[in-house]
């Protein structure tokens, strides 16, 4: 066995040095994705910092970091990353911590400065206000000062200076002498360095300890600490029972370590990781079809070698040795080829992955060897697997026609027919079933199954329509017999084709259910292009006045009304709770959030005061605002009409609701729940006149009058102003608008832009893309192989006379049946797949209650067209690529 696969092998050397053209082709499409994969899982690993890396980039130059999470004793893992209440025992954590407690923790000649991270910092920029993400550090100390590299400049000294990091610098053009303010202008600072967080290479300032003062007593802040000595596992025991998390150089804790799962690989990530492995068995499937043709024209081509290697002695597992020998040598220079460049170009591309993915400095210079290895595994899995169908070809060869150079006529067996149905049926019916279950793993699973039994149909396809090739001309009647001949390359290269087509469309199509979807269910804040300004601050805020002047100015608009919320009486923490109350014969038996029997939720669809939507997960609500009549049109939409019976209830003291099922008998009850702390204060309930619009738009809500909002104990407060505007203004318009408030005071605006804010047509166009590309190879690599293959008939051609233009026109057709067949099945699969998903998906959720809204079965056209263009650029493709003059070659007898 072991000397067979060794003669094996060295053929198979000595053959890959022969055909350099067809190895160089081999080599490439399976050391691509390996080169791809291989970089991502190098760069992967390099992000991923062990534990000791944490500790370093946490730390610096310190001995320790301490964070007060209690009062209460707690127990930590070995690294300080997880802790939790000793004994059960419920945290206690009532202030935080100060420099004077933190000294009396460690004891004298000990040293310590304090950090606080997500500072949110909000300034003005060159194209608006920029939020920057703030951190407060003394970096004068040599214990912070270790958590950073210094680009140039100085550290911050004083409260109005500021170090910020590359990416802020360019992101607010700034340089060092340069100021920056805040977005109100209360405040501004002066850039005195440049500084980098290995943590975080995006926008980021660093401010002095002076400049923020700790306003929140509940903010928790770390501590960098230089002890004596070291710190060891009797300091972690003793700050541990004083509630402190420490983190230290050397793993010491008090509570049990960490598990690590094989692999950092936890149970609950199982689907993930099914799922995962599916994907690729879907990408190494489709690997495995493109070479495939390549190992079948070289068993064509050494048909005469086998047969000797038969004459000689050979039996047929001998000479599936010698064709698998192909696909482990190329699999195997492959994956050395793919490795190398993949892991070149992970540490050479090393500083762009830092900066443009991950944000953050990586971790030391590996290359996470058992990856690697599971990579190369894999690929030479695809070229064995790739040799597969070949090699059993070979041995089935009759040795006498192999002798002669004559082709064996293809022989169409009915069990590979049944075969491929069977599992194509078998794979429909368990992707159905993944879908009801959401189960992404299951759907993958019959989606390859479905794949493989159309692979297994499709040389039986190929020969029907190569008896109907006899109605056509000369030369597609020619790529039709040679795709029959030679079904071997092309069925894998045509279901090469219909696998990327299927995922395309299939995927299209679900995308362009869900869009329609959710553009249906799509609740708008406001009627489409209107307008809402929100003040950042109720100190600092623009007039009525100014708003309108720059909505006339920037906008092209004067319907500009002020916005009032309510203001609960309460204090401190304390909250209040708005609400409108249905009355009793409108009240549904149930509740959202209940679950509920098959009978019950049966009832509940057919009950009328049950028809919410799923999205309600509390029952219906209204939100609170006070008006008399002035911003209702802008808000609703409603007409003059409406607005002037509705203004005119709001004015006696009544109350307007958008929802028509809280007015019962001319009248609105309103109830008012308020919390004073952790008091909750007896409910008000009153009764007001109401009305309730006729068909508004937007967001429900519930519009007090200023009168009925005094009854209920209630305050006013400005919540913004709604802008009317006919269409979403563009984003100059926008950013002009905005500038032009900012000297008066920092707003967030949002606008309307109606039910479908987003275009998924480049996305779809991208899938189609990607189709393509692989329809283009394929049909492009089918292409070459058959002409190289059929050089003799080329030949025949030129002699009997045949016009030059023949062989142009044959490279055309032989392409339009590669990539022709392949979409006209791809887009069948796709849409059939896309259409199984949907139906299996609705029917498992039209027994919910409440009923989400169905999935619409579209076509995605975007990506239709693509494709069927897709074939016309592969055809063009041939023939410009195909030189036209026929060759002549010598036969020698």
């Amino acid at each position: 066995m072991a000397g067979s696969w060794r003669t094996a092998l060295r053929i198979a050397r000595r053959e890959s040095r022969r055909a350099r053209k067809r190895t160089a082709l081999v080599l490439a499409m399976i050391a691509l994705p390996v080169l791809v994969l291989s970089f991502l899982a190098v760069s992967y690993d390099m992000a991923e910092l062990t534990p000791q890396e944490r500790v370093d980039r946490r730390l610096g130059v310190a001995d320790a970091e301490l964070r007060w999470f209690a009062d209460t004793p707690i127990d930590q893992d070995e690294w300080g990353e997880s802790w939790y209440p000793r004994n059960g025992d419920p945290e206690a954590f009532s202030h935080q911590a100060t420099a004077a407690e933190v000294a009396a923790l460690l004891g004298p000649d000990s040293r310590f400065t304090e950090l606080r991270d997500e500072v949110s910092l909000t300034v003005q920029g060159p194209e608006g206000d920029e939020n920057i993400r703030g951190r407060v550090l003394d970096l004068t100390d040599p214990l912070a000062r270790g958590l950073v590299r210094f680009r140039s400049g100085r550290a911050p000294q004083q409260p109005g200076e500021v170090a910020v990091s590359p990416a802020a610098l360019r992101r607010l053009d700034l340089r060092l002498g340069s100021a920056v303010a805040t977005a109100d202008g209360t405040t501004a600072y002066t850039v005195v360095g440049v500084v980098e967080f290995p943590d975080d290479l995006g926008a980021v300032v660093a401010l002095h300890p002076s400049a923020v003062p700790r306003a929140d007593p509940q903010a928790v802040s770390s501590w960098l600490v230089d002890v004596p000595g070291s710190a060891d596992a009797a300091l972690v025991a003793r700050l541990n029972d004083r509630g402190v998390v420490v983190t230290t150089r050397e793993p010491n804790g008090t509570g049990t370590p960490a598990r690590r799962w094989l692999g950092s690989v936890a149970p609950g990530d199982a689907d993930d990781l099914s799922t995962g492995v599916l994907i690729a068995g879907l990408g190494l499937l489709e690997v495995v079809l493109l070479v495939g043709p390549a190992f079948a024209v070289g068993v064509r081509r050494r048909r005469r070698d086998l047969a000797l290697v038969a004459v000689a002695g050979g039996d047929a597992a001998q000479l599936r040795r010698v064709v698998l020998a192909d696909g482990v040598v190329l699999g195997v220079l492959g994956a050395a080829v793919g490795l190398l460049l993949g892991v070149s170009a992970a540490f050479a591309g090393r500083p762009l992955m830092e900066q443009y993915v991950f944000g953050a400095r990586l971790g030391g210079y590996r290359c996470w060897p058992a990856a690697l290895l599971a990579l190369g595994g894999v690929a030479v899995l695809a070229g064995v697997l790739a040799a597969l169908a070949p090699a059993w070809m070979a041995a089935r060869q009759d040795v006498s026609a192999g002798l002669a150079g004559r082709r064996t006529p293809p022989s169409s067996q009915t069990r590979w027919l049944v075969l491929g149905l069977t599992l194509a049926g078998g794979g429909a019916a368990l992707a159905a079933y993944g879908a009801t279950q959401t189960s992404a793993a299951v759907i993958l699973t019959g989606l390859i199954l479905g794949e493989l039994g159309l692979v297994c149909c499709t040389p039986t396809l190929i020969g029907v329509l190569a008896r109907l090739g006899r109605l056509l001309p000369l030369a597609p009647r020619i790529a039709l017999r040679d795709a029959s001949r030679n079904r071997a390359a092309a069925a894998p290269a045509i279901c090469a084709v219909m696998a990327a087509v299927a995922s395309s469309v299939a995927l299209g199509g679900y995308l362009a259910s869900d869009h329609v979807r959710d553009a249906s269910t799509y609740q708008p804040l406001l009627p489409t292009g209107h307008l809402l300004v929100n003040p950042a601050s109720e100190a600092r805020q623009p007039t009525l006045t100014q708003v309108t002047a720059a909505a006339r100015e920037h906008l092209g608009t004067d319907a500009v009304a002020p916005v009032q919320g309510i203001a609960c009486a309460t204090t401190g923490n304390g909250y209040c709770d708005v609400t409108p109350q249905l009355p009793p014969e409108q009240i549904c038996p149930w509740q959202p959030g209940e679950v509920l029997s098959a009978a019950y939720r049966r009832q509940a669809r057919a009950d009328p005061r049950c028809q919410i939507r799923d999205t309600d997960f509390y029952g219906p609500s209204a939100r609170p605002l006070v008006d008399d009549g002035t911003a209702l049109p802008l808000l609703t939409g409603a007409d003059a009409a409406v607005t002037a019976t509705a203004a005119g209830v709001l004015r006696s003291g009544g109350v307007v609701v958008t929802d028509p099922r809280y007015l019962h008998d001319g009248r609105v009850t309103v109830r008012v729940t308020q919390m004073d702390g952790e008091v909750e204060q007896p409910p008000v309930t009153i009764d007001f006149p109401g009305y309730a619009l006729p068909a508004p738009i937007g967001e429900s809500r519930l519009l007090l009058s200023a009168a009925s909002a005094r009854s209920l104990g209630l305050g006013l407060s400005p919540a913004g102003w709604v802008i009317g505007a006919t269409t979403p203004p563009d984003k100059d318009r926008q950013e002009r608008f905005f500038m032009a408030l900012r000297p008066f005071g920092s707003v967030s605006l949002s606008v309307e832009y109606g039910a479908a804010p987003s275009d998924i047509s480049p996305l779809l166009l991208l899938l189609a893309a990607a189709a393509g590309l692989i329809t283009v190879g394929a049909a492009g690599i089918a292409t070459a192989l058959a002409a190289a293959e059929g050089r003799a008939e080329l030949s025949t051609l030129a002699a009997v006379g045949a016009a030059p233009a023949v062989r142009r026109l044959l490279a055309i057709c032989q392409a339009g049946v590669i990539a022709g067949l392949g979409s006209v099945l791809g887009i069948v699969a796709g849409l059939g797949t896309a259409a199984i998903v949907l139906f299996s998906v609705n029917r498992q959720y039209a027994t919910d209650w409440p009923t989400p809204a169905p999935y619409p079965y579209l076509v995605p056209w975007p990506v239709l067209g693509v494709l069927v263009l897709v074939p016309l650029v592969a055809m063009l493709g041939a023939g410009l690529f195909t030189r036209a003059r026929l060759p002549i070659e010598r036969r020698l007898d």
